[in-house]
């Protein structure tokens, strides 16, 4: 199976995750590993296939999906090619083509409000756990701080329906140790996106974990990467 990658982030140090389109189906799909997750040595920049707009041959995949983690399909990095970058033009076509204007869309009626600004799906629920949504209006990104902790990249993003501030795991704004936010980039990216308004988010739903002792595990809502159109090809390198 070829995909076009399109999801890039960085989880904990070490790790990734990634996901593409099947440039046959238009689905997405996330490759992942049996036992074990994604590292950072997959990435191009580290020799390995996986950068923004990369098709990627993944070989023969087994689908293992879980709701809502439709999406998931076991390979074997020994089987991965790297192909080509997709066009920019032609990347942009691809993210419109398959982007939504509503995340009850893409992630269907389970998705809900949990508190004022965060959303989430409940465990073994929901139709999918990745899209692209186009907002309703231009998102503002901006750096929090935070107190004996690392700062955290955060985005206001509407569709309309739902006004949220979610956290950002697009691997190429933060620092080689993908847990630090790189100032510099983000403020850059920042003032794109409120000027240039031809935005796409990359949705994705996490892997379920509590937010507070004794609260239910459930699948939070969070921004994977942002699309500008006049550079939707931007990679990590």
């Amino acid at each position: 199976m070829k995909i076009v990658v399109n999801h890039l982030t960085r989880m904990q140090q070490g790790y990734i995750c990634v996901a593409g389109v099947d440039i046959q189906t238009y689905q997405h799909v996330r490759p992942v590993l049996a036992g074990t997750r994604l590292g950072t040595n997959l990435l191009a920049r580290n020799g390995g296939p996986f950068d923004m707009a990369v098709v990627v041959d993944l070989g023969k995949l087994t689908p293992n999906p879980q709701r809502p983690e439709i999406e998931d399909h076991i390979f074997s990095p020994s089987s991965i090619r790297k192909m080509r970058t997709f066009p920019e033009e032609k990347f942009w076509r691809l993210l419109t083509r398959i982007a939504k204007r509503k995340l009850l869309e893409i992630f269907g009626s389970d998705l809900e409000m949990k508190g004022t600004k965060s959303c989430a799906v409940d465990v073994g629920k929901g139709e999918a756990s990745l899209g692209c949504l186009i907002p309703d209006s231009p998102p503002k990104l901006c750096i929090l701080p935070r107190e004996g902790k690392v700062s955290q990249i955060r985005i206001e993003v509407s569709d309309g329906c739902f006004g949220l501030d979610l956290g950002v795991t697009d691997i190429r704004l933060y620092c080689d140790d993908h847990l630090t936010p790189n100032e510099r980039v983000v403020k850059n990216f920042a003032e794109r996106v409120k000027k240039e308004g031809n935005v796409i988010i990359g949705v994705g739903l996490t892997r379920p974990f509590s937010s507070l002792p004794g609260f239910p595990p459930v699948h939070w809502l969070q921004v994977n990467n942002i699309h500008l159109e006049s550079d939707p090809t931007w990679q990590l390198g």
